[in-house]
Parts: structure tokens; C-alpha cells; sequence
């Protein structure tokens, strides 16, 4: 195991890292907020000491095999983490460092859940840091560490592979750095449209900012108590945001497509009309089992339905109503979208649709051997034969994903709480999704939990955005051997 470049990746990983503090810091610095400022330099501070040694260990050789591709990511991930805990901690926005380390693993994993009940009494910089830390996890930190890699002298593609979502992570051209410059740039494109769009509707500056943060990343942290309720009669900010979540559950390869004026490749792409799909089904069945029932208005219906199978498909999180309060029937399809998810290659969390696509196929392939045996029947997705190991792949997946739903659930179940809030509360960490249902719902916090499940929670935060395997193969002995 090369230590030595493991070492020194994460620690440049450490030095962005309190870089980027610098921004929310200059929040602080403007709305004249001492303890955050406070907190903010000590915690770059640390950083940058850590980081300057770990930056400066020596190496043996520079090239990074797939052992240390996914130690880098596991460990990257736990390390900003916990260091993006430091500012809640050191400005005494949130004390405690269990809840300061779920708040930082729900920002940058794009969760969204939360441990504070008024977020509103935080100053304006930790606020920001909050969603700020959306966007960077958004797309992954590592990948964003990408473009210093080759200063590193090293190859940045087994790293793009461990950490981007989907069975098979798309890389648009030969080289890695030139994918990651395409991905930041679609990704800041959008973010860039979507803070104006929110400005337009009426927003501050400030709260467009963090609005298209939470929006373009999926993430879903907002900086009120009532998430977006206070905005549900503004129509155009409510399908502004609906449309944005839509937007960023998209894989970005497709945005490229369209750039490249590629657009039949668009058009028949399996996964994104199966993704338009769920989505236009959900928005359907939820609004039957509202219209007359809930609202009165079928507009209204509509919208409330939209945005919310929006929110909750692309894990993202945002609310406009307590839909914890609407009839079973609804909540039940929400529910249900929470194992969907969005698309591979994109910002939200989930199963993903391309996993169920390839399912769905394996299901319809097994009904058809039924009736003819010897019949050679493969997996197309795209006009292309899905490999063998894709469909294991996602086999295998499934099968661990329900594993750790599973006993995650009985943990937590431990609280005291009733079987559809513990199982919701896992659901909505393990898919990165933020609000869950009853004792999670959305009006309601994470604050409840004891420290143990609060980390259990955060890990499997993490757990959910590495895609299961990534993390949990460090755990097996056969991992550390040579």
C-alpha cells in the first residue's frame, strides 16, 4: 500500500479544503460576526497545519493502484467531514461534536438532514457554509481535486471511478482532467442560472445563492426553520426550484450531448425517458390522493405534488408543505421514490434509475427463459449490450443496499421510535435524501437521536453517497493484505 501518496493527496485534499473556508469566512467578515470569524480562522488553521504535513510526506512511487484510489475516497470523505465540522464547533453554532459532525457529513454528502432546530439563530456565515458545502460535495471533493492531481504525478482515473455514482461512471474524453473541467463547468453553468432565476423571483442575493447551492447539488439544507413553506404561495419560485431539482437528477453527460448538438442521443436515452417517467407517474398518483382531499384547487394539487416527487426523487430534500400530514396513499408513493432516486452521473443520491432500468430488464429477461430456455436474451441499455459484470454489479447491489436498509433500520430502532419512523430516518441517510416521515418528517429534526445514532447515521450518510461498496470494502481483512 503506497501510504505515502494516500497521504499526500489528502492532505492537498485538506489545504482546498481551508481554502474554500475563506469564503463563508468573508461572510462572516461582512455581517460583522466575531465568534464565526473565530471559528472559521482556528479551523483553517488546523487544516492547513495537518494539510501542510500530510501534503509533504514522501512517496515511494506515484502511481495509484484501485486499493489506494479507495482508501483516498473513503478516507477523503470521512476527513473533510470531520474537519467541516470545525467551524460549527469552534464558532459555537452547534457545541456538540456528534451533532457538528452529522450536520458537516449531511452538507457535503448533499443529505440534507438536520440536528438544529432553529437554524435561523446561526450566524450568516455558517449558514452559508452549510450550503456552500452542498455544492462542493455535490459533484464529489475528490473529483474537484482532479485538476492538482497531475502536478501530483498522479493519474486521477481510478479515483473518478471510486467515487462518481452509477454502475459505470461516463468519461467523456481520454483524459480524466478534461472530464472534470466539462463536469465544473455544466455544474457551475447551472448553478450560475439557477441563483439568477431564484434572484428574479423575488429572493435576496443571499438566499438565491444558498437556494441554487442546495437546488444544483440536491442537497436540500436551507437556512430556514420551515425549509421553503414560507415561499409556497410564489408560484414561480416553487416550479423554478421543481424544475432545478428535475434539472440537476439529469446525468450530466447529457448536458454535454446537447452542447455537442448531439441530440437524438438525448432523446433515446433509456435511463433519462424512464427517469421523465417515474417522475410524470409519481406526480400523477400523488396528486389523486390529494386533489379534493388536502387542496382544493387541481393547480394547486399539481404544484405541491410536483415539488415534492421532485424533492424527494432527487434526494434533495427541499419542502413546501408538511406532506407528513398527507393522506397514506401519497405518502406511501413518496416513500417508495426514496429508494429511486435520480440518474447515474449526476448530483443525486438514491439507488439510481439506471439500476432499476437494468433490473427491470434482468426480470423481464428471467420471465422470457421461462418460456424458452435456450434462448439468448442480453441486457441492451443505450443500443449497447450491457457486460456481465454490470449486471452482477447491480445485482449485488440491491442485495447489499437492502442488508444495510435493513439492519441500519433495527439499530435505530433501538431509539424507542415506531418501525416507519426508524425505517424512514435510514432510508433518508442511507439515499442522501434529508426528511423522512413521522418522528423525521419534515417539519421535525435528527436532534432526537443519542450520539451513537447520530453517527451510525452519518456513516451511513457516507455509506449511501460512496455507493456502499467504496466504504465498506476497507472494512474487509482481504482489503489490507498485500
Amino acid at each position: 500500500m503506497n501510504f505515502g501518496m494516500v497521504a499526500r493527496v489528502l492532505g492537498n485534499l485538506l489545504l482546498i479544503e481551508a481554502a474554500f473556508l475563506s469564503i463563508p469566512l468573508g461572510i462572516s467578515v461582512y455581517y460583522q460576526e466575531r465568534g464565526a470569524i473565530l471559528g472559521f480562522l482556528l479551523a483553517m488553521g488546523i487544516m492547513g497545519l495537518i494539510g501542510l504535513f500530510l501534503a509533504n510526506v514522501k512517496s515511494k512511487s506515484s502511481r495509484l493502484k484501485a486499493r489506494e484510489a479507495i482508501l483516498i475516497v473513503t478516507l477523503g470523505w470521512t476527513l473533510t467531514s470531520f474537519f467541516a465540522a470545525l467551524p460549527f464547533v469552534l464558532s459555537g453554532s452547534v457545541p456538540n461534536l456528534a451533532d457538528a459532525f452529522f450536520e458537516a457529513t449531511s452538507s457535503l454528502t448533499t443529505t440534507g438532514s438536520t440536528v438544529i432546530p432553529d437554524v435561523e439563530s446561526l450566524p450568516k456565515g455558517v449558514l452559508f457554509w452549510r450550503s456552500f458545502a452542498h455544492w462542493l460535495g455535490g459533484m464529489g471533493i475528490l473529483v474537484l481535486t482532479l485538476a492538482i492531481l497531475p502536478s501530483l504525478g498522479v493519474g486521477g482515473l481510478q479515483i473518478f471511478k471510486a467515487e462518481s455514482p452509477g454502475p459505470s461512471p461516463d468519461k467523456f474524453t481520454p483524459r480524466i482532467v478534461a472530464t472534470t473541467k466539462i463536469l465544473y463547468t455544466i455544474y457551475l453553468a447551472l448553478t450560475i442560472v439557477q441563483s439568477l432565476v431564484f434572484r428574479w423571483s423575488g429572493l435576496s442575493l443571499f438566499d438565491s445563492l444558498v437556494l441554487a447551492f442546495g437546488t444544483v447539488s440536491t442537497g436540500g439544507l436551507a437556512v430556514y426553520n420551515d425549509s421553503l413553506m414560507r415561499y409556497g404561495s410564489n408560484n414561480f419560485l416553487v416550479y423554478a426550484v421543481a424544475i432545478g431539482m428535475i434539472m440537476s437528477g439529469v446525468n450530466f453527460s447529457l448536458y454535454y450531448d446537447l452542447w455537442q448538438r448531439r441530440f437524438k442521443q438525448v432523446t433515446v436515452n433509456s435511463e433519462f425517458r424512464l427517469y421523465l417517467a417515474i417522475l410524470l407517474v409519481a406526480v400523477v398518483l400523488v396528486s389523486i390522493g390529494l386533489y379534493g382531499k388536502v387542496y382544493e384547487s387541481l393547480g394547486e394539487t399539481i404544484k405541491q405534488s410536483l415539488f415534492q416527487v421532485s424533492s424527494i426523487m432527487t434526494t434533495t430534500g427541499y419542502t413546501t408543505a408538511d406532506y407528513d400530514r398527507w393522506p397514506s396513499f401519497s405518502k406511501g408513493v413518496l416513500f417508495l421514490l426514496m429508494f429511486v432516486g435520480g440518474s447515474a452521473g449526476s448530483t443525486a443520491g438514491g439507488v439510481k434509475v439506471i439500476r432499476l432500468l437494468v433490473a427491470a430488464k434482468v426480470v423481464r429477461r428471467e420471465i422470457a427463459k421461462t418460456l424458452h430456455p435456450q434462448a439468448m436474451t442480453p441486457i441492451i441499455i443505450n443500443g449497447r449490450v450491457a457486460s456481465s459484470e454490470v449486471v452482477q454489479g447491480v445485482t449485488s447491489f440491491y442485495l447489499l443496499y437492502l442488508a444495510v436498509f435493513v439492519i441500519g433500520s433495527l439499530l435505530i430502532s433501538l431509539e424507542g421510535l415506531d418501525p416507519f419512523s426508524s425505517m424512514s430516518a435510514v432510508a433518508a441517510t442511507l439515499g442522501n435524501i434529508g426528511p423522512g416521515f413521522g418522528n423525521v418528517g419534515p417539519t421535525a429534526t435528527f436532534a432526537m437521536f443519542s450520539p451513537f445514532s447520530k453517527l451510525l447515521l452519518s456513516f451511513l450518510m457516507l455509506v449511501g453517497r460512496l455507493e456502499l461498496f467504496t466504504l465498506l470494502v476497507i472494512l474487509t481483512p482481504s482489503f489490507w493484505r498485500e
